[in-house]
């Protein structure tokens, strides 16, 4: 099937340029988005006049459909202005890709008619799918809805009522659910992360589909399951956070001249560690970059996603996300005293990374799972 031409305005230069035309803004802003625990008016209007929110959406429906590197670059740009900012992105991105498994009127209805549609989820499943006629009846709550002050959908996982191993994701009007006001956090403040709960919600079944089933006639990226970008595009974040943080850590070394000394810059020991962190950055970048890039090229010659693929993804995005962090961490500490200083451009980085890395896709076991595939002794899935 012949894929609709990208719009020249979602290129992904065009993408790309605008999102760091956006950093002053979101740096600035950066304040307001931690203090309101959630992104201001202001900032939504210019990602969605940037049409960063549409970067997973369809060509057919206005999406850029873009390719999994500008994903990845594009998100890392936005973290370097405001980390909580790229999460949201990252996020409505892949929730996104639910576009690709609807029924096209309905598709268009949710994501095509509407240019400043956004759709939030939260995590694991819950609750319970009734039928009823020609759609279900669903109740339940899910945490970490990400985005979802400002989305016009939400979404969740329901297991089907008589048949709890299958499960569905069903897609509802924000307004049908009750936000529980629960984000009180270290770090990420600005998503509004918070859990959301529906009861006795009737759903039609055009808004609803199963994640595990792949898409019909999809292009190269509706053959990633929508799980699988994640990873991606939260290993960005951290990549940006930390890119952020080690250019903030340069700033002051040119600027500062701590009681008694020279210029921090002139100092030796800070040389030698600010140019291993460059380095470790350098790599963790080229490795997520490098993933998504060769992933895309052979879906692109029409391989399908493999074992391989997604045990890449899995070990890349770790890895990102654990070197960002080690990153921040030692930028902070070498930034001494002025770094604990909430008007400074370190203590909110150094929170959002530890909030970063607690999420799922950051966590160190994740590269036991991937030894124990690499070594055959689980089939267990790398994502879930």
């Amino acid at each position: 099937m012949d894929r609709p031409p990208t719009n020249p305005d979602l290129a992904p230069a065009a993408l790309l340029e605008r999102a760091r035309a956006l950093q002053p803004l979101l740096v600035a802003a950066a304040p307001r988005i931690e203090a309101g625990r959630q992104l201001p008016p202001d900032v939504l209007d210019a990602l969605h006049d940037a049409g960063l929110f549409r970067l997973l959406i369809p060509r057919a429906l206005g999406g850029a459909e873009a390719d999994l590197l500008t994903l990845a670059r594009v998100i890392a740009v936005i973290a370097q202005g405001d980390a909580s900012c790229a999460w949201c992105l990252g996020q409505a991105a892949g929730c996104a890709m639910a576009a690709a498994h609807l029924p096209p009127q309905a598709a268009w209805e949710a994501f095509g008619r509407d240019r400043r549609a956004v759709l939030a989820w939260g995590a694991g499943v819950s609750g319970e799918a009734v039928r009823d006629g020609q759609g279900w009846r669903i109740s339940g709550r899910w945490l970490f809805a990400s985005g979802g002050l400002h989305a016009t959908m939400l979404g969740g996982q329901c297991p089907l009522a008589g048949r709890p191993a299958e499960v569905r994701t069903f897609i509802f009007p924000r307004a049908a659910a009750t936000l529980t006001g629960e984000w009180q956090v270290i770090g990420l403040r600005g998503t509004g992360s918070h859990a959301y709960v529906v009861t006795d919600l009737h759903v039609p079944d055009a808004y609803c589909f199963d994640r595990t089933q792949p898409v019909p006639q999809a292009g190269a990226l509706y053959r990633v399951p929508l799980g699988q970008v994640y990873p991606i595009a939260f290993g960005a974040v951290g990549l940006g956070i930390a890119r952020a943080m080690l250019d903030a850590l340069m700033a002051l070394a040119t600027d500062k001249t701590p009681r008694g000394a020279g210029r921090l810059r002139d100092n030796a020991a800070l040389q030698g560690v600010l140019g291993h962190l460059e380095a470790r950055w350098r790599a963790a970048q080229s490795y997520l970059h490098g993933t998504a890039r060769d992933i895309w090229a052979d879906l692109e010659a029409g391989y399908d996603l493999s074992a391989a693929h997604s045990l890449d993804i899995r070990m890349s995005a770790t890895h990102a996300i654990q070197e960002s962090l080690a990153i921040v961490d030692a930028a902070y500490h070498e930034a001494g005293a002025t770094a604990i200083f909430d008007s400074g451009p370190f203590e909110r980085r150094l929170r959002d990374m530890h909030a970063v890395a607690q999420q799922i896709q950051g966590r160190r076991a994740n590269f036991e799972l991937a030894g124990q595939h690499m070594l055959g002794i689980t089939d267990a899935p790398l994502f879930t």
